[in-house]
């Protein structure tokens, strides 16, 4: 079997793992989350997500079984080498265990609270996140090790802050995971990588289906905070070749010889960068309008989240989520356009 077929037989097999898994699981978590009240509580801060009130949270244990059971058949058909799987498993069972403490154990441990502070919940996100890193590198602290934490750290929460919009977070999953599956196949370097994300868009699938409108589940904390931890993981790993290369002739890009550092930047950063668009729009104006209304009491966005600012300018919810899809299918088929369009990708 040639490289190209093997990869993509081992994306499969990960996919419908995955998605048979959740498939089965979903109702039964479904009809769980309901018997053990499992509610999503809405801030005053978005009245016009009022209509949600009680809508179980936690749905992103359909996630974690379908990921999981994708991992456990990797294993055993031991379809991975180096400890790339074992590290985004412990990531991803971490950040998991995060959020069922915020999602489920502290609200009902400790009265009038509604979760974790944002200061206990992000150390266990950093040391979390920095282990994970300095596994990938042999236990080392190195500047990679950082830079792959804050990765991991930015994706975790940009995905988080994605959740609360009937169809939002499962769509934009699909499509990142593909994505970034897509990526793996076409460069080459990174196809395991890109596997993980083809499990993430199997179990995404039957989670999408309680999800869409009107939605029956959200994600919660459980299932969004490890969702994005592995999604980062695997974007640093497309990364790292880019922050190791050295200062060598790399390959004629746009009828120019490039060093071999922009050669990297240029074949996989600038596709990342363009999957990671809404990713970012979605997490950094949140500690920038933090910082403003503290500092000056005014805000710099109407809302933030940002797509809840699309709210506040009287957009109904379904064209909101239609929108981001829509941009976020986009920039996908432009970021692969691109890898494909590059010397030495994997076609």
């Amino acid at each position: 079997m040639t490289a190209p077929v093997y990869d993509l037989t081992v994306m499969a097999q990960l996919f419908w793992v995955a998605f048979v898994a959740a498939g089965l699981a979903a109702w039964p978590i479904y009809r769980w989350l309901l018997r053990i009240g499992s509610r999503q509580i809405i801030s005053d801060y978005v009245p016009e997500h009022q209509a949600k009130q009680g809508t179980p949270t936690m749905g992103g244990m359909i996630l974690l079984v379908g990921f999981l059971a994708a991992g456990a058949y990797a294993v055993a058909a031991r379809l991975f080498a180096g400890p790339l799987l074992g590290v985004a498993l412990v990531l991803f069972g971490g950040f998991a265990l995060i959020g069922f403490l915020d999602d489920f154990m502290v609200p009902r441990l400790l009265r009038g609270k509604r979760g974790l502070g944002w200061k206990q919940k992000f150390v266990l996100q950093i040391a979390v996140s920095l282990g994970a890193a300095m596994a990938m590198r042999h236990g080392a602290l190195t500047v990679g090790a950082v830079f792959a934490a804050i990765v991991i750290l930015f994706y975790s929460n940009a995905f988080n802050f994605s959740d609360g919009m009937d169809g939002l977070a499962g769509g934009l999953l699909l499509l990142l995971a593909a994505g970034l599956a897509g990526l793996g196949l076409i460069e080459g370097r990174h196809v395991l990588a890109g596997a993980l994300c083809a499990g993430l868009a199997g179990a995404s699938l039957p989670f999408l289906f309680l999800n869409a409108p009107p939605a029956r589940v959200f994600m919660g904390d459980v299932g969004s905070l490890p969702v994005g931890a592995v999604l980062g993981l695997v974007v640093a790993e497309f990364l790292r070749p880019g922050i190791r290369a050295a200062a060598a002739p790399g390959p004629i890009l746009f009828g120019l010889q490039t060093p071999q550092p922009v050669a990297g930047l240029l074949q996989t950063g600038l596709p990342i960068l363009l999957l990671s668009v809404l990713m970012i729009f979605e997490l950094v104006p949140v500690p920038i309008q933090i910082a403003s209304v503290k500092l000056t009491g005014k805000r710099v966005f109407p809302m933030t989240p940002i797509h809840h600012a699309f709210q506040k300018a009287g957009w109904p919810e379904s064209r909101v989520v239609w929108l981001f899809l829509l941009v976020q299918l986009m920039l996908t088929a432009l970021a692969l356009s691109m890898a494909l369009g590059q010397p030495g990708s994997g076609t």
